[in-house]
């Protein structure tokens, strides 16, 4: 049998990066003359890539984005982002020992994000990440983004896994969505970037730090979705 892969969304799951989201959406909504948004602001923001945390800030301030406008204001988010990567990003804390633990009891390891993919990567990259995954795939990888199953059905296939053995880890809406919209399991943790508590989605369990990441509780959820 394939061994299960275990699915990692990004942002507010694996990374934290709240500070260096916030200062580049504010540097990139500042070309408008938008009032600056805040870490409170961002859990109404993030889960749908760059352009949607652009278009959601505008919403937010009652301000009007035309088409025309954002190709400018993603490109000046993207560059702002990337030049000062990872900035103040960092992994959460027991994820770096979670994930050397995981890999040497033979899960396959993959990331499902709806950030693009180019960001992900090279965000991954500056913190000595990528190597920990088989596979990455952002939310412009395919035609469809989480919530949608197929995006995380894609990306367990490209790990090289089997898609009716794996497990979805995430801190948001989209990502406990796409795992039931596939039929898996999945895990929410409560430090990332929800609008609403984490166990209003229902999740098939919720951990609290990554030192409860473990093969047990990985094989258990897996085998109660068979």
């Amino acid at each position: 049998m394939t061994a299960t892969t275990i699915v990692f969304d990004l942002d507010g799951t694996l990374i934290d990066t709240a500070p260096d989201l916030v200062a580049s959406l504010n540097y990139t909504i500042a070309a408008c003359d938008l009032e600056p948004v805040t870490f409170a602001d961002l859990t109404h923001l993030v889960g749908q890539g760059a352009r949607m945390m652009i278009r959601r800030a505008f919403d937010l301030r009652d301000r009007t984005l035309s088409e025309d406008q954002v190709p400018m204001l993603l490109m000046r988010f993207i560059e702002h982002y990337q030049s000062a990567m990872p900035g103040e990003s960092k992994p959460y804390p027991g994820l770096l020992d979670a994930l050397e633990r995981l890999k040497l009891e033979g899960f396959i390891l993959a990331v499902c994000t709806n950030k693009m993919e180019s960001l992900a990567r090279e965000l991954l990259t500056s913190l000595d990440l990528t190597h920990h995954f088989a596979a990455l795939t952002g939310g412009d990888s395919f035609a469809v983004r989480k919530p949608d199953p197929a995006h995380l059905v894609k990306t367990i296939s490209l790990a090289g896994g089997d898609p009716s053995n794996a497990i979805m880890i995430g801190d948001s809406i989209n990502d406990i969505m796409a795992a039931k919209n596939a039929n898996l399991p999945s895990i929410a943790v409560p430090f990332g970037y929800s609008d609403v508590p984490v166990e209003t989605l229902s999740p098939t369990r919720i951990i609290t730090h990554f030192d409860q990441l473990t093969a047990e509780l990985i094989n258990e959820l897996v085998s109660l979705a068979r």
